[in-house]
């Protein structure tokens, strides 16, 4: 009777085993590889671009969040780390985490947030128009906006002849701060204007890039930096005060940091429309087919009580057309 017992049991038990096993497939959650440059999370905009679309994290979206901590050279073991983990998306905040897990993986999916200034210049895609490959999201075309924001320097400093471009260090590939200086030099030639390249490797190199700024008689500043732990905007923007040197930068932060000037795209934008990227790629659409995504709208943001601090008259014409002027 017992032998009779286990021959029943045993075919039950498999088919539960495999109902089980089905059920578990079924109910697994999507998870999402958030690769950052530093930070303790993925961008709260993103998130909450996700939480928008129906998304809660731990019921039906995960997330594996490596940061590199400030040093790039860690980029390919933290996107060759994600490939092993077998995530279903790679998001990429920065060209150099872009171009590591493209190089990491072809079939895993990869969204770019909006900090990249041309995918295309950098290989990340064949076009905006059709990607082609596993890699998709938005740019923040910074690249082309560099004769822009030159411009707008000019404007308050007429005699502007010698601009120093801050920059951290590059992990060797080509980046997105690469594309900015070059598609730059060419208005910058128009304008009068030399561009002098300064690269810092974490906060402990400022001191010494300022020196360098001043000693290469720099009358202006590009920052190139991102408002991380490893570069606090609020002492670059106090360096460069202190050195009367006129800055500008795409980020707005820059300017609520105490920087002269910020031109350029809303970031918390751009992720929140990351998530869209995220959630069409979940319910089936190809990175290959989904448009690379440019900024429509730019903002010029001036920190008035700056331009006071370092002795400069902003014109009236330029304040007309800020968006936001910190007094």
């Amino acid at each position: 009777m017992r032998a009779k017992i286990l021959v029943y049991a045993l075919p039950a038990l498999i088919l539960a085993t495999i109902h089980l096993a089905e059920a578990q497939q079924a109910g697994k959650i999507p998870w999402i590889g958030y690769l950052a440059s530093a930070g303790s999370g993925p961008s709260p905009a993103f998130i909450q671009g996700l939480q928008d679309l129906g998304y809660v994290e731990g019921k039906n979206i995960a997330f594996v969040f490596r940061t590199a901590e400030g040093h790039s050279q860690r980029y390919a073991d933290l996107a060759a780390e994600l490939v092993r983990l077998k995530v279903d998306i790679i998001v990429a905040d920065s060209s150099g985490q872009a171009l590591a897990a493209k190089k990491a993986t072809s079939t895993i999916p990869i969204v770019i947030t909006g900090f990249i200034t041309d995918p295309i210049s950098l290989g990340l895609v064949a076009s905006l128009a059709r990607p082609g490959g596993n890699v998709t999201g938005l740019t923040n075309i910074a690249g082309e906006l560099g004769g822009k924001q030159l411009e707008l320097l000019k404007e308050i400093v007429p005699k502007l002849n010698r601009v120093a471009i801050l920059r951290m260090v590059s992990s060797g590939a080509p980046s997105s701060d690469d594309v900015f200086i070059k598609e730059t030099e060419v208005p910058a030639r128009g304008l009068g204007v030399q561009l002098i390249p300064v690269v810092v490797r974490g906060a402990d190199d400022l001191e010494d890039a300022f020196r360098s700024m001043i000693k290469e008689q720099a009358n202006g500043l590009f920052t190139r930096l991102l408002p991380t732990y490893s570069v606090p905007f609020k002492r670059v923007a106090g360096l460069a005060m202190k050195n009367h040197l006129p800055s500008i930068s795409s980020q707005f932060a820059w300017t609520d940091a105490g920087g002269l000037m910020s031109y350029g795209t809303d970031l918390n934008v751009q992720h929140r429309r990351a998530a869209l990227y995220v959630d069409k790629i979940l319910k089936g659409a190809k990175p290959a087919d989904l448009p690379v995504e440019a900024p429509t709208k730019f903002e010029l943001r001036i920190n008035l009580k700056t331009a006071m601090q370092i002795g400069l008259t902003i014109p009236q014409s330029t304040l007309f057309r800020a968006d936001k002027v910190i007094k």
